[in-house]
């Protein structure tokens, strides 16, 4: 009696989740979900190709160059590269004589030998990209109480990396008529700046590619605001992932390697154990 009591609750409490969950997919039919404007508004990142996509993927050394002159002469300014050493550029194939230069021309943290007190003095090869800001108190100031984060490993730290930095800096817009009508308190905010592809649509970094022709590549090619989001975007794969072309390199060896002892152990066993089996 108590197992078919057991059953009955057992059977109840199923009919009633199943019920439910009926109840409210029905329900999310009829009315959809409840939107807010950041669901409505906010867009995928747009579709970015680089050369170092895929399994095959390896590293196009011009785009990098590129992509680090944008981030030079652009970004710098309020962004950070601190996991980054001047010395690390020769992999993009700037010689010593040119990563001595580079590195001169930034100031970096130092002291002075007589006295102890800090100061600054030109970067050497060894040092790393100094922080443009003293301390997040003087970055806040700077930038619409904001702290511009470190570039480092943003294409890591971000969904779709690559493809969201490029769709930032391509991405700022008006705000959409629908979108005020839609949501009349939704007007971005004195001193903000309107982007889709950000996730509450309104961020503090005014549009840092502005114009084209902001840069002068060496290499001639035309510096348009598309080319540059995607030659500093490819660039900050490279500062994440320095090791990308030479893992992919090492890795279909490795794959090859696996799957032929795969292939040789079963050929063992079943040498070393058809004999047995006839047992």
């Amino acid at each position: 009696m108590i197992r078919i009591l057991s059953l009955l609750v057992g059977l109840f409490f199923t009919a009633a989740l199943a019920w439910s969950f009926g109840n409210g997919a029905v329900n999310f039919a009829r009315e959809g979900k409840p939107a807010t404007v950041e669901s409505a508004f906010h867009e995928h990142p747009k579709a970015l190709h680089l050369a170092s996509d895929g399994p095959f993927g390896k590293f196009d050394k011009q785009q990098l160059q590129r992509g680090f002159q944008v981030y030079k002469e652009v970004c710098a300014a309020c962004h950070s590269l601190r996991l980054v050493a001047f010395r690390d550029l020769k992999a993009i194939g700037y010689n010593d004589d040119e990563v001595k230069a580079i590195a001169a021309g930034f100031n970096v943290p130092g002291l002075d030998p007589n006295t102890g007190e800090a100061n600054t003095r030109p970067g050497l090869a060894t040092d790393y990209f100094p922080m443009p800001f003293a301390n997040d108190i003087a970055a806040r100031a700077a930038n619409n109480n904001a702290v511009p984060p470190d570039l480092s490993l943003m294409t890591k730290a971000r969904h779709n990396g690559a493809a969201y930095v490029y769709s930032l800096l391509t991405g700022y817009q008006d705000q959409p008529a629908e979108l005020l009508k839609t949501f009349p308190d939704a007007k971005t905010p004195q001193g903000l700046h309107y982007n889709p592809y950000f996730a509450n649509l309104n961020l503090a970094m005014a549009p840092p590619l502005t114009a084209d022709g902001q840069v002068t590549y060496g290499d001639g090619t035309k510096a348009t605001k598309d080319q540059m989001a995607k030659d500093v975007a490819a660039f900050l794969v490279w500062t994440a992932e320095p090791k990308l072309d030479k893992r992919n390199q090492t890795g279909w060896p490795v794959l090859g390697f696996l799957l032929f002892a795969t292939i040789l152990g079963y050929l063992s066993y079943r040498t070393i154990w058809a004999e047995k089996k006839k047992h």
